[in-house]
């Protein structure tokens, strides 16, 4: 974690800590951030609050410090009850594993400690995850398709989601997913025969490397909605 976002999370942290005191069970940092990907100015911070009571009565003397933290940009925390948590490791496993996967508890116990998923239940998940975003992409593919900057935009605001998509995928067949996001992209194509170049192209531009620039209907995106095509064929055979 990168001293500036280290140095934020803390001051939350601390801020988090004190209004809740004891009703505080876990605050954990994962995602990009946890896996040293972080970019400045477009990844999220993301970030989990466990309480013990998280019912509106309880969660309003968190309320100043939550609105303080949204007003710089950042989205809150996803909140769950400490029993909540435990409960939805039938619900959602896909995000339990990527919190597993890379987390650093910054208050309280580690969540993810004794929590065990299914995977039957994980490939599941994912099949429904990655039939929907694929629908949503083609959806919105087919509206950016002339605009060579609307492409571009659509390439880099999904790309986070698939990496997700892509860890989960690599989970199921047994192999542990890279920190790196381009390792990640490269394992992934290895194992399900995607085409990884517009997944590179993707991440090349959110890291502000210029790529060549994209034109009106241009492959690079088409082959991007084919990868992910792909990526749906081999979760429904997985």
């Amino acid at each position: 974690m990168a001293g500036k976002i280290e140095e934020r999370v803390n001051r939350f942290a601390e801020q988090l800590e004190a209004v809740l005191g004891p009703n505080l069970v876990s605050l954990v940092l994962y995602g990009s951030a946890a896996r040293a990907n972080h970019v400045d100015g477009r990844s999220d911070i993301n970030l989990l609050l466990l309480v013990k009571d998280a019912s509106t009565t309880a969660l309003q003397k968190a309320a100043s410090v939550l609105a303080a933290w949204t007003r710089t940009g950042e989205s809150a925390p996803l909140i769950f009850s400490e029993d909540e948590w435990k409960d939805s490791a039938d619900v959602f496993p896909m995000e339990i594993e990527d919190v597993r996967d890379a987390h650093q508890v910054l208050r309280g116990r580690d969540p993810v400690a004794g929590v065990a998923t299914d995977r039957s239940q994980l490939r599941e998940q994912l099949e429904r995850e990655v039939r929907s975003k694929l629908l949503r992409l083609r959806t919105e593919y087919a509206a950016a398709a002339p605009d060579r900057k609307a492409l571009a935009r659509l390439m880099e605001n999904s790309l986070s989601t698939f990496l997700v998509l892509f860890r989960a995928t690599l989970r199921l067949k047994q192999i542990k997913p890279p920190a790196d996001a381009t390792e990640l992209v490269r394992a992934t194509a290895k194992a399900t025969g995607l085409d990884p170049m517009p997944f590179e192209w993707a991440l090349a531009s959110r890291w502000g490397q210029a790529p060549a620039p994209l034109k009106a209907f241009d492959p690079v995106a088409a082959k991007y909605v084919d990868a992910v095509e792909q990526l749906a064929r081999v979760v429904d055979a997985l």
